[in-house]
């Protein structure tokens, strides 16, 4: 007998406790990367840099979050508004429409530091008590920071720890 893949409209609704057990709804226990992408707009220069980057000048950063974990009962590493209310609340208040030469701690603000600091701040809410014990094991794996919409820089994991 061949599944039919034509299209059809649903007979019938999944639901919780009827057709599918709550049991049944984690998959796997393997740990899984997901991620979640944001952009802001800023303002900086570099010090000790000869080049246009040191006269005062914006971009349009793009970042990417990958986050890794283990799902939890109901198959979620997790969930995608929490690291947007991470992301809000605790990173993007000192990046957006912001001159980062004087938000962020001291430092050159190019893309290699920044992005080191946007691990940091994010890696230290997923180990708060507001989410530790929420999802298991998450970690961010890496951020990749896009300064232009062909240039980054990254920070990974294994290089953070080593």
């Amino acid at each position: 007998m061949s599944a039919n893949f034509d299209f059809r409209i649903v007979d019938r609704m999944q639901q919780l406790g009827t057709h599918i057990e709550k049991s049944q709804l984690r998959y796997h226990k393997k740990r899984v990367l997901v991620s979640k992408e944001f952009t802001f707009d800023a303002a900086h220069h570099l010090h000790a840099y000869e080049g246009k980057c040191k006269n005062l000048h914006g971009h349009t950063y793009q970042v990417v979050f990958g986050i890794s974990g283990y799902p939890d009962e109901i198959g979620l590493v997790i969930d995608f508004g929490d690291i947007k209310q991470i992301w809000k609340e605790h990173i993007e208040i000192y990046l957006d429409h912001r001159y980062l030469n004087e938000m962020l701690p001291p430092m050159n603000t190019t893309a290699e530091n920044m992005v080191v600091w946007i691990f940091e701040q994010m890696e230290q809410q997923l180990a708060s008590e507001a989410y530790r014990d929420r999802y298991n094991g998450a970690r961010v794996e890496f951020v990749r920071l896009f300064e232009t919409p062909t240039s980054y820089a990254e920070a990974r994991r294994e290089w953070m720890y080593e």
